[in-house]
């Protein structure tokens, strides 16, 4: 039986390095439904900020994962939702500071940081990563889909008033999307809103993994670089990346823990697996395709296994 159930990882950050995510938001419980989304359509939408778990279960689990000679670079939390949803957001960032001399990384959609006490909570974290994918309100429908609960408005002036009020890292990222915000429209509003804003690095996403949408693709590399030129951005699927890891002893739960967040092709797992030591993976593969509660996708002419 999987002991972990909210620690996983390290994984690969093309951003920064190894990441060992801890998971405070139950499975598809977000207040956005972006068509670009890696875990698929939201299936709880919600706006209220809730204790989900246990804050002494977590720590001490984090405690128990990270024990030992596992190497990571920083601990993420992300996981299966919105983190911010979760109501003590700050106590859990101040406490895992105290276990790891590690940075602490906050990756939120930036929502909530609308609210002047969320912004207090999410300042404990040494890098926080909000997404800003739109300029409008109409884009921002299109895009991220939010809770009737969030406008653009007030999304946008709380990630302003955090980016001036923060003393840690801010780095932004936006996912282009082809024929939605893959455009010099786009691109000069952006960048309006983005001179008002007070951040350190600026990535540019693009769908990777099979996304909640199938319309939601990659767009041209013209349309990247183009991007780039304007927004001054840095493109993630130029960045490299390591492989995965888990602590968990089986092979099959570890696999699971990690696409519950992270879905994986099966390059990626062919590969975890075999570092592991795992002499059959044919059989593996066999369980996995088996599996009700494994969705395999079809996606840029490989399959990519994520978690119903």
């Amino acid at each position: 039986m999987n002991k972990f159930k909210h620690v996983y990882g390290p994984i690969p950050s093309r951003r920064m390095g190894r990441s060992l995510g801890i998971s405070p938001i139950p499975q598809g419980y977000c207040n956005y439904s972006c068509i670009y989304c890696q875990l698929g359509r939201t299936r709880h939408m919600t706006n209220s900020r809730e204790k989900y778990f246990s804050l002494e279960q977590m720590l001490t689990e984090f405690q128990a994962y990270s024990e030992g000679d596992i190497d990571f670079d920083v601990v993420t939390i992300v996981g299966e939702g919105e983190p911010l949803l979760y109501a003590d957001i700050g106590i859990l960032i101040q406490r895992l500071k105290k276990l790891t001399d590690k940075p602490v990384a906050l990756i939120t959609n930036g929502a909530l940081l609308s609210t002047a006490t969320v912004r207090e909570e999410a300042k404990y974290a040494d890098i926080v990563l909000p997404s800003l994918d739109a300029c409008s309100q109409d884009l921002f429908e299109t895009i991220n889909r939010p809770h009737g609960g969030v406008s653009f408005e007030e999304m946008i002036t709380g990630l302003r008033a955090f980016s001036h009020e923060y003393t840690g890292q801010l780095w932004i990222e936006v996912m282009l999307v082809k024929g939605v915000n893959d455009n010099r429209r786009f691109y000069h509003g952006l960048k309006e809103l983005l001179d008002e804003i007070n951040y350190h690095k600026l990535y540019l996403n693009t769908p990777v993994r099979p996304p909640a949408e199938p319309y939601a693709s990659q767009p041209s590399e013209a349309a990247i670089e183009e991007a780039q030129l304007i927004l001054g951005g840095i493109p993630i699927n130029r960045l490299a990346s390591e492989g995965f890891y888990s602590k968990i002893e089986d092979d099959y739960e570890a696999m699971l823990s990690i696409i519950k967040r992270h879905p994986m092709n099966q390059f990626e797992i062919r590969s975890f697996i075999q570092t592991r030591g795992n002499p059959e993976p044919e059989r593996f593969f066999d369980r996995l395709n088996c599996d009700p509660k494994v969705e395999v996708v079809n996606y840029k002419n490989y399959h990519t296994y994520r978690l119903k």
